[in-house]
């Protein structure tokens, strides 16, 4: 068999998310984590992640670009995006109370959401800690 790389923009929604957690799991892997998938999100996580400590694990939902939800306020997640290559792991809420005053736009009122397709130059700066 030979093996052929994939176009990523050739794959449906459901494989860019498989593929994704695929990539961000091996990284995890580096930091001593194991990943397990979650069919149905469980209190808002898309996976869960065990520290081979045997102590720590995280939940954590992954999308496609920077996110914030008033969903996830208060469940100990973890956002996770890749962008241009970069994955970036950060504490929800704990990233929301430090740009919380600049999204308070009326999506995120009308909506309980916010996200952004590009990373600002603001926004990379705050991300920098939480890139894996």
């Amino acid at each position: 068999m030979v093996f052929k790389k994939i176009e990523y923009s050739d794959l449906n929604s459901k494989a860019k998310e498989m593929y994704n957690f695929q990539k961000v799991s091996a990284k995890l892997a580096d930091y001593g984590f194991t990943t397990m998938w979650l069919n149905n999100d469980w209190q808002g996580a898309d996976f869960i992640g065990v520290h081979a400590d045997g102590l720590t694990d995280i939940k954590v939902q992954l999308k496609g670009r920077l996110s914030f939800s008033k969903k996830y306020v208060g469940k100990n997640i973890y956002m996770c995006f890749i962008a241009e290559g970069v994955i970036y792991l950060y504490p929800h809420d704990e990233v929301l109370n430090k740009v919380e005053h600049r999204i308070l736009d009326q999506t995120y009122i009308k909506t309980g959401s916010w996200s952004s397709p590009k990373l600002t130059k603001q926004n990379k700066e705050l991300l920098q800690q939480y890139v894996l």
